[in-house]
């Protein structure tokens, strides 16, 4: 689809559409680090990005080797900045649904009414985050309610952590944030009583178990200071740790066959992803995943690293395809020849 001179040459129009070699859905790490490989391969692309990222409550992206720290909102601005830079293109939209063209590849109708059509996809929008049900959850999400020790560990280093038990994971939650605070607090919530054998290495550890249903959250000045259990008792924490359960943001692809499938860690379903192989290649043809929306667990670094993969895999396709059409085209300049 794209000519020596790099310009694309899929100048097919659908209605008013220009065929781009690959659209990408999402402008997050994973979105914006395939977008910058496939324009750095010439490639016409252009990134649909929805303006919500997930990590934005966050203060900084952490793990990410020589930005670690960086405010999200900065990583985006610079990500966006270098697409452009080798010709992308990026559009604000929410894709609402997508369709096969019979010509080949693939149309997208945004919540602003207009459409974009791509010979291939790359899909990086992510997941979403379900809570437990408790009061004040969501308005704390990512400053004083966290579930990732590798993200924010650091940042609550020594503080008073309480772990919401919702599921058996929650011991091995409250075990593993004892790294980072000898004051860990695993409240039980409605999870399950630890066994013996969980008792013992939790008091080996120093973890305390309190009994009782968490019923709300305790602030001030913005900042987490505990939790309530029904009945009135406060608990002391500055950062309360949660199992979410994650949902790729992948709705818009059910008219094409793709669909989600459970995803577990720790022995236990943490959420539903978009299934791929290590290319991101899903079970549709010309459709590709990174990020958040194939690996729930994944981190900021590894999104970036996947979106490259992926582009890289889907240049090489669109590279076999455009041989293979023009190895048809010199056949028939040739049977032309010969008459």
């Amino acid at each position: 689809m794209t000519g020596c001179d790099g310009r694309s040459a899929a100048s097919l129009v659908q209605g008013a559409e220009r065929l781009h070699d690959v659209v990408v859905v999402g402008g997050g790490a994973a979105g914006l680090s395939g977008a910058l490989t496939l324009a750095r391969a010439r490639r016409s692309v252009l990134v649909v990005d929805s303006g919500r990222p997930r990590n934005a409550p966050a203060a900084g992206v952490h793990g990410y080797l020589g930005l670690d720290g960086t405010p999200p909102p900065e990583l985006t601005a610079a990500g966006r900045a270098e697409v452009l830079r080798y010709g992308g293109g990026i559009t604000s939209g929410t894709v609402t649904a997508a369709e096969r063209l019979t010509a080949g590849g693939f149309r997208l109708l945004l919540d602003n009414g207009t459409a974009v059509a791509a010979g291939r996809l790359l899909v990086a929008t992510g997941l979403a985050d379900e809570l437990p049900g408790v009061p004040g959850l969501a308005e704390s999400w990512g400053r004083g309610v966290l579930h990732c020790p590798y993200c924010h560990g650091w940042e609550v280093r020594d503080r008073p952590v309480g772990v919401l038990s919702t599921g058996p994971a929650a011991v091995r939650q409250a075990l593993l944030w004892r790294q980072w605070s000898a004051d860990v607090t695993l409240l039980r919530h409605i999870g399950p009583e630890p066994g013996d054998r969980e008792r013992e290495r939790l008091a080996a550890r120093g973890v305390a178990v309190v009994d009782g249903e968490v019923t709300g959250l305790e602030a001030n000045g913005g900042r987490l200071t505990g939790v309530r259990l029904m009945g009135g008792r406060t608990v002391p924490c500055r950062a309360l740790v949660v199992a979410p359960r994650f949902t790729a943001r992948a709705g818009f692809l059910a008219g094409l066959g793709l669909e989600t499938a459970e995803q577990t860690a720790g022995g236990r379903v943490i959420g539903e992803r978009v299934t791929a192989d290590a290319t991101g290649a899903t079970a549709v043809p010309g459709i590709w995943v990174a990020g958040d929306v194939t690996d729930l667990s994944g981190k900021v670094i590894g999104a970036a690293a996947a979106g490259v993969n992926a582009a890289a895999a889907i240049n090489a396709d669109l590279v076999e395809e455009e041989t293979d059409r023009a190895v048809a085209a010199r056949a028939g300049l040739g049977r032309e020849v010969l008459r």
